[in-house]
């Protein structure tokens, strides 16, 4: 039986019914849309907590029937299964109850570079890339590129893209790390099987009010853009390169449209101040820090793509699935649904021992 504060709960569903009404009198349209978001978060819990409180009177109902001779067999048969009912909807609802990382509603920043293994780490990049595009897609999310480093074999040096949508950095947040692949490369003539790396860097998108940048702390260059692009490129002073003197972040766009670039730039600037003092918070709660699925960091080893055997290995919550060329194509439930679960699991462990 699972200890429900009864309390919290009272108060979600006043509230609930509270933003309910406040939505149906009417409100201008900047006050509905967050009323709507509220919503939102308050439904599937209220809705839970509505169906336990109903299981638990339906409960006392068969209760009083087992004081009955000729309604006793008839409870006796019902008891069971509404106790199942009850308990799963206990374990639901502490779920949902659960401290939620402020930025799991946000849109996200994915970075994906190229790591040891030369030309196959590029091309191994840019198949992680169209991994996440087709996860995506079949989440309704909008991926839109921000700027791509191309790869002298195919794939990528370094892609860095926009991914909005609902729930997207709640998702994606657990992809940050070193993802290696073992295959024999395309480049390879001699069939030899090759280990390569590439890091992904998810990173909460932030708005105005998430960061402050004043502007004496930053640095604006326009500069010559170079390499690969176009004359247009070639013959335009439109890269731009943004240097955060307080942190020394430094970031360089060097597409067509100068005021783009400086937009796109002033962009990443903020998901990466934003990422670094979330993380500089977490370092500082230990505890918290503790509890996340892998640490974040760039330079841990998360997961194995082995092509081979069609093994993929989280290496985090010692995952494996023989399902390699279905989670290329994009079909990453499983992978996330287990480390969502695993990380929903360390945070009621904690809790218990608080």
């Amino acid at each position: 039986m699972v200890n429900l504060p009864a309390e919290r709960m009272d108060q979600m569903l006043r509230r609930f019914d509270f933003v309910e009404a406040q939505m149906s009198a009417g409100p201008d349209a900047e006050t509905y849309v967050k009323l709507a978001s509220e919503y939102s978060e308050l439904q599937e819990i209220a809705a839970k907590i509505r169906e336990l409180n109903a299981a638990k009177a339906e409960r006392a109902d068969l209760d009083a029937m087992l004081a009955d001779p000729e309604m006793r067999a008839l409870a006796e048969a019902d008891i069971p299964g509404l106790d199942e009912r009850i308990e799963e909807l206990e374990s639901d609802i502490q779920i949902l109850l659960l401290p939620r990382d402020a930025a799991d509603a946000k849109n996200a920043i994915l970075e994906i570079r190229a790591g040891t293994g030369g030309d196959e780490a590029a091309i191994f990049a840019g198949d992680l890339f169209r991994m996440y595009e087709r996860y995506a897609s079949t989440q309704g999310w909008k991926v839109e590129l921000v700027s791509a480093s191309e790869g002298e074999a195919g794939g990528y040096k370094e892609i860095i893209a926009t991914v909005s949508g609902k729930g997207v950095f709640s998702k994606l947040k657990f992809e940050s790390g070193v993802h290696r692949v073992q295959r024999v490369p395309a480049t390879e003539a001699s069939g030899r099987i090759h280990t390569s790396a590439a890091t992904v860097a998810v990173l909460p998108e932030a708005e105005d009010v998430d960061i402050e940048i004043r502007n004496e702390d930053i640095r604006i260059d326009t500069m010559r853009a170079s390499g690969a692009g176009g004359q247009h490129v070639n013959t335009t002073d439109s890269a731009v390169r943004i240097t955060h003197i307080p942190s020394g972040i430094v970031v360089v766009q060097a597409e067509k449209s100068q005021h783009q670039n400086r937009a796109r730039a002033m962009q990443i600037l903020r998901a990466r101040l934003f990422d670094a003092e979330r993380t500089k918070l977490a370092d500082e709660r230990s505890e918290a820090r503790r509890l996340q699925v892998g640490s974040g960091d760039r330079s841990e080893r998360i997961r194995t793509y082995n092509f081979p055997q069609g093994r993929i290995t989280d290496h985090r919550i010692n995952l494996t699935l023989y399902k390699l060329d279905r989670v290329v194509e994009g079909d990453l439930d499983e992978l996330f649904d287990a480390l969502i679960a695993d990380h929903q699991s360390t945070l009621l462990l904690a809790l218990g021992d608080a």
